[in-house]
């Protein structure tokens, strides 16, 4: 019988658990890998990548964009109450994208779905700098008075620097060109660089009556990304969206509009969005707010639009006015807090992912 050499034995027996072991590891940070790619998790693939999470709010709105230097803006706060609801899923969509902080928190305007988080906000996570339009003008409105003295007394602590922005100044983002279009009831004058082209639509739009709300005076945005367009602006009603696009188109066509006023009729006339024409729109309504079939028939007929998303089922849309299951986070039913997020490259290439389904759609560049 042959010997065998017990030195021989143990040395291949170590190799063979050295080799299981590296296998074993390789497999387990690949899974990882996996996981982080279908959750959405920021990863060393989105370095170079802009990536933008659309936070269920209900019906307020908390957009965070996170540029591919690490800076973080955030587009308001969303509600108050709630035991700190809109500010607890705020923190967790920074802590998915892997944020310790936020640069930049921009209120479009003082309603309280838009400001009326920033005080539970703060004290969840540290915030440097806030952006706004300057001062309330509307002075009605229990709910918006008190956003606005809540939100000067946070401002008033002296813990944060502010900004106030008018139409046709940079935000101080880096990787991104970000400009203010709208700002406190004033437009830009000039167009954007890529836009000037008369507006074919002006001559059946409507005429509407000046909006006299917080609404008019929203601080809205347009944010360039290589050869990405993105348009945000907030609240902006339908009488301000004719003086930008009438007679001229002062914004251009958009990949990504970031529809305005959570898709309630009181924004989206058909001359400013068949303008813009987006690729892909994506609401931020709630079941019980915004998402009016009106407005929801102009952006599902504009021209080039490739998808609608939203953030909820519209009660208000019902089965003839909502989008199919797949485009939206939170369908009809108890609410998850889904988020939706929307990753995109220089080259004009993006995804959007559904937290609900798990699923992701690529667009092609334009």
């Amino acid at each position: 019988m042959a010997r065998v050499n017990p030195h021989r034995f143990h040395q291949q027996a170590y190799r063979l658990v050295r080799v299981s072991s590296l296998f074993f590891a390789f497999a387990a940070a690949f899974a990882v890998w996996l996981a982080l790619r279908k959750t959405g998790v920021a990863n060393a693939a989105d370095r170079n990548a802009l990536q933008i999470y659309f936070v269920d709010v209900e019906g307020g709105q908390a957009t965070l964009f996170v540029t591919p230097a690490g800076q973080s803006l955030l587009i308001d706060t969303g509600w108050p109450g709630n035991e700190g609801r809109d500010a607890e899923r705020i923190v967790k969509a920074a802590k998915t994208a892997g944020l310790s902080k936020l640069d930049f928190v921009l209120v479009t305007h003082f309603h309280t779905d838009h400001v009326g988080g920033a005080p539970q906000l703060a004290e969840r996570i540290p915030i440097g700098t806030f952006l706004d339009h300057g001062e309330n003008r509307e002075t009605t409105d229990g709910p918006t008075v008190q956003g606005w003295e809540a939100y000067q007394k946070l401002l008033a602590s002296g813990k944060y620097k502010r900004m106030v922005l008018k139409p046709g100044d940079s935000l101080p983002l880096q990787g991104v060109q970000a400009t203010a279009v709208s700002s406190d009831g004033a437009l830009i004058g000039e167009p954007l660089s890529h836009a000037g082209q008369p507006n074919a639509n002006c001559s059946s739009a409507e005429h509407y009556p000046a909006d006299q709300t917080e609404n008019a005076r929203s601080l809205g945005i347009e944010i360039n990304f290589g050869k990405l367009r993105i348009l945000d602006l907030g609240d902006l009603p339908r009488d301000k969206e004719i003086e930008l696009m009438c007679p001229t188109n002062k914004i251009g066509k958009v990949d990504i509009y970031i529809v305005s006023h959570h898709g309630w009729y009181q924004s989206g006339t058909p001359a400013f969005v068949n303008a813009i024409a987006p690729r892909v729109a994506i609401m931020d309504n709630g079941a019980k707010k915004g998402g009016s079939p009106s407005s929801w028939n102009v952006l599902e007929k504009a021209p080039g639009l490739e998808d609608l998303w939203q953030l909820h089922y519209s009660e208000e849309g019902g089965p003839a006015h909502n989008v199919s299951a797949p485009f939206i986070a939170n369908p009809d039913g108890p609410d998850a807090a889904n988020y939706l997020k929307l990753t995109a490259w220089p080259d004009g290439r993006f995804d959007v992912f559904n937290s609900r389904t798990q699923n992701t759609k690529q667009y092609k560049a334009r």
